[in-house]
């Protein structure tokens, strides 16, 4: 067998963490025909097939998979001893790729970033906007942020931004045609916007009063994905819409919306920021903990 080198192992370990040659091949900088040359000059030099390609993508054999696994904690070693370096250093630098669906990005990620990267000049932030549930280690992001209930349990979570609210909300256009509920189960006589997941399964709008829990499986006439337009279908009467408080907020204080049922709408912890537990996080990431954490007391 040819002798393989580290830089072999790296593009191996590019592909296999985001089982794509496109994505692989812009963290390293090349073109993505170049790197599928590259990775068939490995496969041959160790006379063994690693990856799968595939019209639908790309997936690692089982040797490639064993690979994988064998060699992934070794470079995370090897960035952990180079991360030992950055105590030499003035100020804390480098990338962070953090995942985040597009109502945390908006409300509670991108405002902390922006000051953020005011204290750190040396650092860059790639924020990529995703509402479905993603494998931030496999796709190659340092953190992610979600609500707490849908984090592994092998991950750490630190608390990001201040306590979310829900608030269901409707054009005054559609209270001249329907009766403000009174109740949730009120709801089954109004068209609801309803909410579509990217997994294709429909949200059951939640409430709490009192100690008593309620899910709701509304029905209205139109179905969407995004809470951007679903804030705008409300305004312009399609229905009412369960959306985030910071959401409606404009809308609501201007007129434009009208809130119901506010009683079954209490506070919630809210979003968090989580990453896999490491002997010794990357530089850029400790930086950015360590400021998500003095936020929170801010807030506090």
């Amino acid at each position: 067998m040819r002798r393989i080198r580290s830089t072999d192992l790296a593009i191996f370990l590019a592909i296999a963490q985001h089982r794509s040659f496109r994505k692989a091949a812009v963290e390293l900088g090349v073109t993505a025909s170049a790197l599928s040359h590259s990775l068939r000059a490995i496969e041959e030099r160790l006379d063994v097939r690693l990856v799968n390609r595939t019209t639908r993508g790309v997936g690692l054999t089982e040797a490639g998979e064993r690979l994988f696994d064998r060699i992934r904690p070794a470079f995370l070693d090897i960035d952990d001893a180079l991360e030992d370096l950055d105590k030499f250093r003035g100020q804390p630098y480098g990338k962070l790729r953090i995942n985040a669906p597009r109502p945390a990005a908006r409300m509670v990620l991108l405002p902390i970033v922006s000051r953020f990267l005011r204290a750190y000049p040396a650092i860059e932030v790639e924020i990529v906007v995703d509402d479905a549930l993603v494998d931030t280690v496999s796709a190659g992001f340092d953190a992610g942020i979600r609500f707490g209930e849908r984090i592994a349990a092998d991950m750490i979570a630190v608390a990001i931004g201040r306590r979310q609210r829900t608030a269901i909300v409707g054009s005054p256009e559609h209270f001249q045609r329907f009766p403000k509920p009174v109740t949730p189960h009120d709801l089954k006589d109004h068209p609801c916007i309803r909410y579509r997941f990217a997994s294709g399964t429909y949200y059951r709008w939640e409430f709490e009063r009192r100690g008593i829990e309620l899910e709701i499986d509304v029905q209205g006439p139109l179905t969407l994905g995004d809470l951007d337009i679903m804030l705008d279908a409300a305004v312009n009467g399609s229905g009412l819409a369960f959306l985030f408080e910071d959401y409606a907020l404009p809308a609501l204080e201007d007129g434009r919306l009208i809130r119901v049922l506010e009683d079954w709408c209490p506070y919630y912890p809210g979003f968090f920021l989580y990453y896999p537990s490491r002997r010794q996080l990357p530089t850029a990431l400790r930086a950015f903990v360590d400021f998500v954490k003095a936020d929170g007391v801010r807030q506090s």
